[in-house]
């Protein structure tokens, strides 16, 4: 990695850190550091799970569990069970937690207006508009793509949700017994694989390859969810798949779409993707795309 990029990002780090004050033992003046604060933030007026706070989170099981404990001492969050299963635990916020929620928002309010008085009007866009980049930039790199089954539960997910979408925006319908098999066998190695996206392990996106023997790969099951696109992980997922592609031999990718995709008809062409004539007979497809892989 380049050490320039290395520098800058560290160097915004610093920054943002020292200005939000979060190197604060008492953030916003309220004699508790920041980590407790922001759980205060987390957790929803109604009693929520304490494995969906670690996963939103990306906290560790014993640096949640000191967070919780110490918040419990002062009397702000009850930790409990579910009443329909007694092995997951739940916390809430008791009264007194949700009156320290509100004058946290207040201060967190009051710290922003400090951070945009001194600027002027230009400077406000300006700053507002990078941070809201920022926030999609660093959204984007905290999505994960790994190899998965097809059979894992998050695969299952996307690969339904991937057949909904189908289903809602091609002129009649989708219905995968009429199209061309990917059937689970057929992504998984040797004979293909399937990618899972996943943003705090919720999966938020796929796309897998059919291997075939005489070099050629053929892109299947991409999809990715409305709450993430414009992060561009789409290509994201295209690029890894291409080099799993290359890893395997293959010296051509093809792959083809409806013409109701035009977001990804889009994405292919600008990953160097040239339509080319029919080399299947995919009921649901208008246009076929191939890419040679150096």
């Amino acid at each position: 990695m380049d050490r320039v990029l290395v520098e800058r990002v560290r160097r915004f780090n610093r920054t943002v850190t020292q200005r939000i004050g979060a190197l604060d033992d008492a953030y916003l003046s309220r004699g508790r550091p920041l980590g407790q604060a922001r759980l205060l933030w987390e957790i929803a007026g109604d009693t929520c799970e304490l494995r969906d706070l670690r996963t939103r989170l990306d906290l560790d099981s014993g640096y949640l569990s000191r967070l919780l404990t110490a918040l419990r001492a002062d009397g702000l969050v009850e930790v409990g069970q579910d009443g329909a299963d007694g092995r997951v635990r739940t916390v809430r916020l008791t009264a007194a937690g949700l009156a320290e929620r509100a004058e946290l928002d207040r201060l967190s309010d009051e710290l922003a207006t400090s951070i945009l008085r001194p600027l002027d009007d230009d400077q406000r866009e300006r700053l507002t508009s990078a941070m809201a980049q920022v926030e999609r930039l660093l959204v984007a790199s905290m999505v994960d793509v790994t190899v998965r089954d097809p059979a894992e539960p998050g695969a299952r997910r996307c690969v339904a949700a991937y057949v909904a979408e189908l289903a809602g925006r091609f002129d009649g319908g989708f219905d995968p017994e009429r199209s061309l098999p990917a059937a689970d066998d057929e992504l998984r190695p040797p004979a293909g694989l399937l990618l899972v996206a996943a943003l705090h392990d919720d999966p938020v996106g796929c796309g897998a390859l059919k291997l075939r023997a005489d070099g050629i790969a053929e892109v299947k099951r991409m999809w990715v969810a409305p709450s993430v696109r414009g992060l561009c992980l789409g290509r994201r997922l295209l690029t890894e798949l291409e080099r799993h592609a290359r890893a395997h031999g293959v010296h051509t990718l093809r792959l083809e779409t409806n013409r109701a995709l035009t977001e990804a008809i889009a994405l292919y062409r600008g990953a160097g993707f040239r339509e080319v004539d029919a080399f299947n007979d995919e009921t649901y497809a208008h246009h076929w795309f191939e890419k040679g892989l150096p």
